[in-house]
């Protein structure tokens, strides 16, 4: 079991550090130039050259991915030029209420997919079971996009059931429920595929095993 976490947490970074990789030469194949981007297209040459310098975009590629690899792992992710705040507080504020959607979403889809799982074991083979797996694997193969946006306009806009707007801070819990809801239903979709599938893998390996 510890040769399998250490092996997979390994694949984890490797797999990251490939992104980054892909995500930095992107962002540096992109036209326009930044110093020109961010000063407008009143500023002059000399002006551009200048803070094109000094964000360091003048330098070779390399020197500059591993500059801004060091500062991401140090959590030094620059400064936003349009909020003019630090990039890592902006993220760690949209953070939190990623963390908030998402626990709110598992709290409510891991009893009910769990619950499915069950059920599909106990009815192997019959229409309980199949009706399961087939809607868990197509939730699954549903992008959380188009899900989004059939759940927007079906529960938000043509039966006005939840509210479509933005987290608004409200100490009534019916408040937090009716306003998370809507948008942890596309998560809950893609959590109950994983989660019902090994339920029941795991409910049908024990009541096959010998101790039951």
């Amino acid at each position: 079991m510890g040769r399998f976490l250490v092996k997979r947490l390994f694949l984890a970074f490797v797999t990251l550090f490939c992104v980054s990789i892909v995500l930095f030469l992107v962002a540096q194949v992109m036209p326009g130039d930044v110093g020109r981007a961010i000063l407008g297209p009143y500023a002059t040459e000399v002006q551009v050259r200048a803070l094109d310098h000094q964000l360091g975009v003048d330098r070779p590629l390399l020197e500059r991915y591993s500059t801004w690899l060091g500062g991401f792992v140090r959590g030094d992710w620059g400064s936003s030029f349009l909020l003019h705040r630090p990039v890592a507080s902006i993220a760690f504020d949209r953070l939190y209420n990623s963390l908030i959607l998402g626990g709110f979403a598992l709290l409510l889809i891991v009893p009910t997919s769990i619950g499915f799982g069950v059920l599909a074991a106990l009815n192997y083979g019959k229409w309980p079971d199949r009706v399961i797996s087939v809607a868990g694997l197509s939730l699954i193969a549903l992008p959380e996009f188009v899900t989004g946006i059939m759940v927007l306009v079906i529960f938000a806009v043509e039966l006005g059931w939840l509210p479509a707007s933005s987290h608004v801070p409200s100490f009534n819990p019916i408040d937090w429920f009716r306003q998370l809801l809507l948008p942890s239903i596309p998560l809950m979709f893609v959590l109950f595929g994983y989660i019902s599938r090994m339920a029941r893998t795991g409910t049908i390996e024990s009541l096959r095993s010998n101790y039951v």
